[in-house]
C-alpha cells in the first residue's frame, strides 16, 4: 500500500508521496512512487502512482520508451499539447496494462493487478492542472469542488486536509498540511512509511520549484510530528467535560 497526495492552490500544486511498498511484514522495501520529466520553460509533468508495484512499474517504462522512441508521436508526456491529453494517455496506458496482467494470469489475476495515478502539470499558455486516473483508465479533474487527489492509504489522512485546506493557503502552509496528513496516516498504518518525497511546482515555472526527501532524521518532520500529538492533546483537554451524571441522575445509578 502506499499513500500519495496532489493538491490545488492559487500558487501552483503541491504533491506528496511516501516510498514503502511490502509482501508481508517481513519483506518492506522503499520504491519511488513520483515521477517527473519537464521541457525548461515550457512545462513540467509529474506522475504519482499507488497499488500494484509491477503494474506502476510497466506504466512508468513504457513512457520512459516512447520518450526515447524516434517516433514523435509516441512521446505522450512531452508531446502531448494539452495535460489533458497527457492525462488521457496515460489512462489507456494503465488500462492496457493491467488488461495485459490479467490476461495473462486468467481468472487468478482479476483484482491484483490494478493501480491508479495521480497526474499533475502545467503547459504554457496554459493553466496548472491535476488529474486523477482510476484503473479502467478513466479519470476526473480537480475542480473547485474537489481540489487535492489521493490514493492509496488515503482514509487516515484525509480528516486533515478537509479541514485544514483553503485554495488560497500559501505554498508553505500547503506543505505543512500534508506534512500532517503524512503524519497520520504514518501513525494509523504501517504500510504507509519514510521516506516523503516532496514536490512544489509554483505556477508559471515550469519546473519543480522546490523537491525534498522527508528521511526518519528530517527535523522539520519530527517537529511536525510531536508538535501535532501536542496540540490534539491540548485541544482534547479543552473540550468541554461529559459527565455520566446527566441531569436528574442519581450518583451510582445506571
Amino acid at each position: 500500500m502506499t499513500y500519495c497526495v496532489g493538491v490545488m492552490l492559487d500558487r501552483g500544486l503541491v504533491l506528496m508521496s511516501d516510498t514503502r511498498t511490502n509482501s508481508g511484514v517481513d519483506n518492506i522495501s522503499v520504491f519511488r512512487k513520483m515521477f517527473t520529466w519537464t521541457v525548461p520553460g515550457e512545462r513540467i509533468v509529474t506522475l504519482m502512482t499507488a497499488g500494484n508495484l509491477a503494474t506502476t512499474q510497466a506504466v512508468i517504462s513504457l513512457l520512459e520508451e516512447r520518450l526515447k522512441s524516434p517516433d514523435e508521436r509516441e512521446n505522450i508526456v512531452l508531446k502531448s499539447p494539452t495535460m489533458f491529453q497527457v492525462a488521457t494517455e496515460v489512462g489507456k496506458l494503465l488500462r492496457l496494462v493491467i488488461a495485459a496482467r490479467q490476461a495473462e494470469n486468467g481468472p487468478a489475476g482479476q483484482g491484483r493487478f490494478t493501480a491508479s495515478i495521480i497526474v499533475a502539470g502545467q503547459i504554457r499558455g496554459m493553466e496548472p492542472r491535476l488529474f486523477l486516473i482510476y484503473p479502467e483508465g478513466n479519470f476526473i479533474e480537480a475542480s473547485s469542488d474537489t481540489p487535492f487527489f489521493q490514493i492509496g492509504e488515503t482514509k487516515y489522512g484525509r480528516p486533515i486536509l478537509i479541514r485544514g485546506y483553503d485554495r488560497a493557503m500559501s505554498i508553505e502552509d500547503a506543505v505543512k498540511l500534508l506534512m500532517v496528513s503524512f503524519d497520520s496516516t504514518l501513525k494509523a498504518n504501517l504500510s504507509v512509511g519514510l521516506p516523503l518525497d516532496l514536490q512544489v511546482i509554483e505556477r508559471d515555472a515550469f519546473a519543480a520549484t522546490h523537491e525534498h526527501r522527508v528521511t526518519h532524521e528530517d527535523a522539520y518532520f519530527q517537529a511536525i510530528s510531536s508538535s501535532w500529538g501536542a496540540a490534539l492533546k491540548t485541544a482534547f483537554h479543552s473540550l468541554p467535560d461529559y459527565s455520566i451524571y446527566g441531569a436528574g441522575r442519581p450518583a451510582g445509578g445506571d
